[in-house]
């Protein structure tokens, strides 16, 4: 049995929300907490509901906006865009009336440059906030400290003429990076925490939290020798060793863990991208494991290596089996296939291949983190350039980084805008839908909603998916990924097909029952064999 020690045991599915995308109603074109409010019953709780238990809110506080809410100016505010104060208590307050937990996004790397703290920071190098952000000088003929790269793009350093020092931002330069090692910085972020978990929120997701270590040697990062020009994103040019140590790191995160501990029911997940880049699989392993030693009764890292691992089911298989060898039994994976940074699943994966990780995703252990759309099967967008909203893409057009494809807004019905807006939609939606509209979606017993409704509905009636354990399958068929998911009263088989052809499996099938597939019909050759049409996935359940 897993996550024994974990505070949500209960809760099949997080939800992630991108505010400004999600529901607009006063017109203006961008979605708003009122919006959310408005659709709680679609995710929980109505007639056909979706079936989730937790919704994960990205930023949504004072911002200029220049990186989607994660350019923070007022960590207490929210931005008029989306609303107010009062606002927000009341979604808080109809979501906990639905059983719905909230959690939302925490910013700890860096701030807006227009936050008061950065504007005292940048006043004078005698300022009592300096040490706040991260400052040094030049190079003796005036070039950049070092060649930290953005992920942004171009230089990690921003020179500033009134005080002749560049300081460091890992994103835009529109947003400077914090300094964890100042205790006073710790203080205020830690009581940034504080003001919204006494408030009522349930659960905090700590974006970017690898940067927060900073290598205090400031030492140039080596080239990275696998990198291809004018493919790659350039920030991969190098292998980016400057994150800092570990017991750093574990420092500024355990004081965030500590306080979300002193709230009963509460956790904090930490967005954590692996290494790919001059690092074997068990270096990248590493530090994501290292995370739970943090504290692992309230604290877990988000797994994306899923959004990176080819689709074959070799790939899957060892990603996911190795993922669930090193996990200790309390400690609880958080499966992520994507999220408001990445592809959407059916552009990066194909249609039924989206089906596909659907099982796979609400099939596995732990917590699943599901991304508004993609319980309709929605595609990128295809944003022209004078329409281009995102910094990421502005400064480094055409190399791939752009994220507004992904974060389109929510396809509610064939109204004009999609029912997402009276107004013009603050992104462009798509010329034809193509039947992927909730209005669409909901009464089709095939359509993406009905297969994640009924997963959801499985999962949450199932304790032996959300905490049993986890095996894989011995299976002599390269193409086909299987495991079980078991306890003392069930055991579920899940097989799935990664291949475009038709696919045998040898399953344990006596006094078994086929209780999901990605598409029907499921065709037995006899009860110990299933055929598996192209990027079919089926859910065999066994009672012990």
């Amino acid at each position: 049995m897993i996550g024994s020690m974990n505070r949500w045991p209960n809760v099949n599915g997080i939800y992630q929300i991108y505010p400004r995308s999600f529901l607009d109603t006063d017109g203006d074109g961008s979605g708003d907490i009122s919006g959310i409010i408005n659709k709680l019953d679609y995710l929980k709780g109505g007639e056909r509901a979706l079936g989730v238990d937790a919704i994960w809110l990205s930023p949504f506080y004072t911002s200029p906006m220049i990186d989607g809410g994660y350019d923070v100016s007022d960590y207490r505010g929210v931005d008029p865009l989306f609303g107010t104060l009062d606002d927000f208590k009341r979604l808080l307050t109809e979501a906990h009336s639905r059983q719905i937990r909230v959690m939302v996004d925490f910013v700890p790397n860096h701030t807006s440059d227009i936050h008061p703290w950065f504007k005292e920071s940048a006043s004078s190098r005698e300022n009592s906030r300096r040490d706040w952000y991260i400052w040094r000088d030049g190079k003796i003929d005036g070039s950049v400290p070092n060649n930290w790269l953005s992920v942004a793009g171009g230089s990690a350093w921003q020179y500033d003429e009134r005080t002749d020092q560049y300081y460091l931002h890992s994103f835009l330069k529109e947003q400077p990076d914090l300094n964890w090692d100042n205790v006073e910085v710790r203080e205020a972020m830690k009581a940034v925490v504080d003001f919204w978990l006494s408030m009522g929120v349930d659960g905090i997701r700590a974006d970017a939290v690898r940067w927060m270590a900073k290598d205090k040697s400031f030492s140039d990062s080596p080239s990275n020798p696998n990198y291809v020009a004018g493919t790659d994103d350039p920030y991969h040019s190098q292998i980016h060793g400057h994150h800092g140590s570990a017991d750093q790191l574990h420092l500024y995160l355990g004081e965030i863990a500590a306080t979300v501990e002193g709230y009963d029911d509460c956790i904090l997940i930490f967005e954590f991208y692996p290494e790919f880049s001059g690092v074997t699989p068990q270096e990248r392993h590493r530090p994501y494991l290292e995370l739970y030693d943090i504290n692992p009764r309230v604290a877990m890292p988000f797994n994306m290596e899923g959004m990176f691992t080819t689709f074959q089911a070799p790939s899957f298989r060892d990603f996911i089996g190795t993922v669930q060898s090193l996990l200790a039994d309390n400690l609880i994976p958080v499966y992520c296939f994507g999220n408001h940074d990445q592809s959407r699943l059916v552009s990066r994966f194909g249609q039924e291949q989206a089906r596909l990780i659907a099982i796979m995703q609400l099939t596995l252990p732990g917590l699943p983190v599901l991304y508004y759309g993609d319980e309709l099967g929605m595609r990128d967008g295809q944003i022209v350039n004078e329409l281009t909203q995102d910094s990421f893409e502005k400064n480094s057009p055409g190399v791939g980084i752009g994220r507004d494809p992904e974060r389109t807004p929510m396809q509610w019905s064939h109204d004009p805008s999609a029912g997402f807006s009276d107004g013009v939609s603050w992104l462009p939606l798509p010329v034809e839908l193509q039947d992927r509209t909730v209005v669409d979606e909901q009464p089709d017993r095939t359509s993406f909603f009905s297969l994640y409704q009924n997963l959801l509905t499985l999962r949450h009636k199932s304790n032996t998916l959300r905490r049993g354990a986890y095996e894989t399958c011995g299976t002599n068929n390269e193409h086909v990924f299987s495991y079980k998911r078991s306890d003392s009263e069930y055991i579920f088989t899940i097989a799935l097909n990664f291949s475009d052809q038709t696919e045998e499996c040898h399953i344990d099938g006596s006094s078994s029952d086929i209780i999901a597939a990605t598409s029907q019909p499921v065709s037995l050759t006899d009860e110990n064999t299933v055929s598996l049409r192209p990027y079919q996935g089926i859910v065999i359940a066994r009672r012990i």
